[in-house]
């Protein structure tokens, strides 16, 4: 247990304010810093998943994420799992233009976040909403 979190099993967050997003940065730090990422991984991870659980809220409706330490056998990680049920994503090649945005922001949600960590996995449709992996390893 750290800080009141069991970091070996997956912790879930729902995603439905600002607070949530909030919630979702903390619970993500105190994950990265069990399984021993680096300052400026832990930040990358941070700033990523603050990205994509800004988007779940404001595009996707809300949903939420689930945080879970993951190990291969030679360092360990965060994974983070984003998911909503909202309309999906029309246009992913447009999605992932730097500039690109839709809600009138700087346009470097999903391509900075994809930017800031190792594995980047996006499922998306207009029936099922979007669910977004996301990993980071420690060095």
């Amino acid at each position: 247990m750290t800080a009141g979190i069991d970091v070996g099993h997956p912790q879930a967050q729902s995603i439905r304010s600002d607070e949530d997003v909030v919630r979702v940065r903390q619970l993500v730090r105190v994950v990265a810093v069990a399984v021993k990422l680096s300052l400026v991984d832990q930040t990358k991870v941070v700033t990523a998943a603050s990205e994509l659980a800004r988007n779940t809220l404001v595009y996707g409706g809300g949903g939420r994420a689930e945080v879970t330490t993951v190990d291969n056998g030679r360092r360990r990680g965060v994974r983070i799992v984003f998911a909503d049920s909202g309309p999906g994503i029309a246009d992913l090649d447009l999605a992932f233009t730097d500039g690109y945005t839709t809600g009138g922001g700087l346009g470097l949600g999903l391509s900075g976040a994809r930017r800031l960590v190792d594995e980047f996995q996006i499922e998306t449709s207009a029936e099922s909403g979007t669910q977004i992996t996301v990993t980071k390893w420690s060095r």
